[in-house]
């Protein structure tokens, strides 16, 4: 698939203005399913695991999804495609934007009928290092009646995006609080990080 060389400016002009986006032009169909069948699989062979927060990784009542991360060594097919495509949209928001991002992490996530995430931001505790949030949404004809949105906390309110599957959703992680709302069937997603250096804090 030949992808323009301009494919991600609108991507780069909305977060310079805005701080977020929705993309929808990261994989094709196909491509998206594949990601969603590896991960319904992988969540039916009890291969994901709860979730934890903060640095030191502990469970909490916050979050109900479950999930798998991607390692580097060990991608299959379909994961190679995804953070090939996520690393050259970083190396373009890095050409553009001047951000400094140095790598990618993602995990898969499967969220239950009726768990979700409490508002949050994404940045640990004592390390700056996430800088862009990607949530990747492979949920195949998913109905916003079915919920599961991810409620944004904008200047001008919050603002729900529904986990269509294709659909990329970018925000600056030290910005913008947001949540996981509730839905009435499995939600899948690839929630994945763009990071700086991180440097020791002073003090």
């Amino acid at each position: 698939m030949d992808h323009p060389p301009h494919e991600f400016d609108a991507v780069a002009s909305a977060l310079a203005a805005d701080g977020w986006c929705l993309f929808h032009g990261l994989l094709d169909a196909a491509q998206t399913r594949a990601l969603g069948d590896e991960c319904l699989a992988m969540h039916d062979a009890r291969l994901l695991q709860p979730a934890r927060v903060g640095s030191g990784r502990t469970a909490s009542s916050l979050r109900g999804d479950s999930t798998r991360w991607f390692v580097d060594d060990a991608l299959s097919g379909p994961q190679r495609l995804f953070v090939a495509r996520l690393d050259a949209l970083r190396g373009a928001l890095n050409r553009t934007l001047m951000l400094g991002l140095v790598d990618c992490e993602s995990h898969y996530a499967v969220y239950p009928p009726g768990a979700g995430y409490a508002r949050h931001l994404d940045c640990l505790r004592g390390n700056d290092a996430r800088v862009l949030s990607a949530v990747f949404y492979l949920n195949d004809r998913w109905l916003d009646t079915d919920g599961g949105a991810l409620r944004l906390y904008l200047a001008s309110g919050p603002h729900d995006v529904h986990p269509h599957a294709g659909c990329l959703l970018l925000f600056l992680s030290a910005r913008f609080e947001h949540e996981v709302l509730p839905a009435t069937r499995d939600r899948m997603s690839i929630a994945g990080w763009m990071r700086q250096r991180a440097f020791p804090a002073r003090g």
